[in-house]
């Protein structure tokens, strides 16, 4: 647990750079104080690389007061850019004729260098002497990582500063102000669901540049969704129109100024849209493999359920269970019964899928007969199928323990099972599934009432034998 201490620190770490305020100059340049004339000149940083052994006279911390900060340029007229602003008091020496100042970008691999001298007067000691030097025209970008180094001119050896600095981004008060990149405007949209169209004003933002915006899926990026909409920056209307074919969760209107670097605006408004989430299931009858593919990150858990006739409760089947996220969802060697679907599970509720409902795909039937002493069992299918049965008790709605042998059968075969007195009764089923698939929805009929004494029992005349056959249902909604 974090202390208040900590806490506050990190609270006055945040705030100050959050909200520190960063100098403002027109123009950039180097200045050298105590009268002492210098100059710069861009650099390859080259022909400085190599050190030589540094004299005895000089020390090694000639140049630990150089410090980097930003500071932001404004001409009159013109947009605001970012600087660095390098600046130390150095002890001038004999053997140092000047300094090089190189910025290296650890985000785009470029580099600049500028060479700044120091002019030598006759009969003017210079030695010991103090002077400050300060440069600022090094363009940065917004949160730039940037690698600044200092030498001496010429390079003596470990008379050197290095220093990681990280510029500041739009969340600092006058950066998010001044610099274009920055200013991403404002997005105000409205949705028409029915001709699937969202229109998007957007406002406050720099009225000479154009303004780019799109649609995407927000993954680990945003991803594109058509083509995106340019707004000119001459034409007085500032709203475009896009055409979306699914509101889904990680749908986002996203705006940005045409510059480069621009900040880029985010709106994702659609999160709670998660209905079309679960419609991408896609069978196929080759591999037998049921499949979904979720168009966004979602976390979820899958499962595959058989859809109880009584009340519509879908039961999980064993071993089903898949957590998302993965690429994809995917269960081989699938049973096409109308009862077998997909439930999918989220912190907002459930949502159940049954692909085969509609009776596109090949479902197998269960019959059973009841005669005197002995249940008969059989199925019919379309296609070629085997099968499992085994009489059970059913303790619980959707568990059923087995109180006898289990018997395999084939399409077009059955089999006989011997009832006795004791395995007859309300709780007793006949339960039935596909061996010949990973996944398979059970089977059952239940309430079985066995015929005794050469009695015949059933569901409508004594005279009849008791059958129960499955019925195709539709999806839940």
């Amino acid at each position: 647990m974090i202390s208040v201490h900590v806490l506050i620190l990190l609270i006055i770490l945040f705030w100050n750079y959050d909200c520190h305020i960063i100098p403002r100059i027109e123009e950039c340049g180097l200045s050298c104080s105590q009268g002492i004339h210098c100059k710069s000149k861009p650099s390859s940083g080259i022909f400085n690389s190599f050190c030589h052994s540094a004299p005895a006279s000089l020390s090694s911390m000639v140049l630990k007061s150089m410090k980097i900060s930003t500071v932001i340029k404004c001409p009159q007229g013109s947009p605001c850019s970012l600087h660095l602003n390098i600046k130390g008091t150095l002890s001038l020496d004999e053997n140092i004729r000047g300094l090089e100042i190189c910025s290296f970008s650890l985000d785009t691999q470029q580099s600049q260098c500028t060479n700044v001298r120091f002019a030598r007067k006759k009969n003017k000691i210079l030695n010991g002497k103090k002077v400050q030097v300060q440069f600022n025209c090094f363009e940065v970008n917004v949160a730039q990582h940037i690698y600044v180094t200092v030498k001496t001119v010429p390079n003596y050896c470990e008379v050197k500063m290095s220093q990681e600095y990280y510029v500041e981004d739009c969340r600092n008060s006058d950066v998010g102000k001044h610099i274009p990149a920055c200013l991403a405007g404002k997005l105000d949209y409205n949705v028409d669901r029915t001709r699937k169209i969202i229109s998007v004003n957007v406002s406050n933002f720099l009225r000479d540049q154009d303004y780019y915006i799109r649609l995407c899926h927000k993954w680990f990026t945003c991803e594109d969704v058509g083509q995106f909409a340019v707004i000119k920056g001459k034409d007085s209307l500032k709203s475009v129109s896009l055409k979306y074919s699914q509101l889904l969760p990680c749908l986002c209107i996203e705006g940005w100024l045409a510059i480069p670097d621009a900040r880029r605006l985010q709106l994702c408004p659609f999160e709670n849209d998660t209905k079309a989430l679960w419609d991408n299931i896609v069978y196929n009858p080759v591999t037998q493999t049921l499949a979904w593919e979720p168009a966004c990150p979602v976390l979820v858990i899958v499962n595959l359920c058989r859809l109880m006739k009584s009340n519509d409760h879908c039961e999980d089947i064993q071993d089903s269970s898949k957590r998302f996220p993965e690429k994809q969802v995917k269960y081989s060697r699938v049973d096409t019964h109308p009862r077998l679907c997909m439930k999918f599970t989220t912190k907002q509720g459930s949502w159940v899928k049954c692909p085969f409902a509609h009776g596109e795909f090949p479902a197998w039937k269960m019959r059973t007969a009841a005669v005197a002493d002995r249940i008969q069992v059989f199925f019919t299918s379309q296609t070629k199928a085997h099968f499992s049965v085994l009489v059970c008790n059913r303790t619980q709605l959707a568990s059923c323990e087995s109180v006898g042998m289990r018997h395999s059968v084939s399409v077009g075969d059955s089999v006989s099972i011997m009832m006795s007195r004791e395995m007859c009764g309300s709780t007793i089923c006949i339960q039935g599934w596909r061996t010949d698939v990973d996944y398979s929805v059970p089977l059952q009929t239940c309430d079985i009432h066995c015929g005794f004494r050469g009695q015949t029992y059933g569901n409508e005349n004594p005279a009849k034998a008791l059958t129960h056959r499955m019925k195709s249902v539709h999806s839940l909604h």
